[in-house]
């Protein structure tokens, strides 16, 4: 396995931790409240989800890279 595939699984891994996280704090209470009252979520849900996102895409481009220089 290359260290770019390495690499890539390490980033997606985090991206989907990210993810999850921003899914989490986006369905609590307090969330729910400041998002029905403000018409978006706060800014450290909104860094998790974002974060995550761009984990994920890069991480599937390392691995698809990785993958590709066999």
């Amino acid at each position: 396995m290359s260290q770019s595939s390495i690499l890539g699984v390490v980033v997606l891994a985090v991206g989907v931790v990210l993810l999850y996280f921003g899914w989490r704090a986006s369905n609590a209470p307090v969330e729910q409240l400041s998002e029905a009252l403000t018409g978006r979520y706060t800014e450290n849900t909104m860094w998790y989800l974002v974060g995550g996102v761009v984990g994920v895409i890069a991480g599937g481009a390392l691995l698809l890279r990785g993958f590709s220089q066999r």
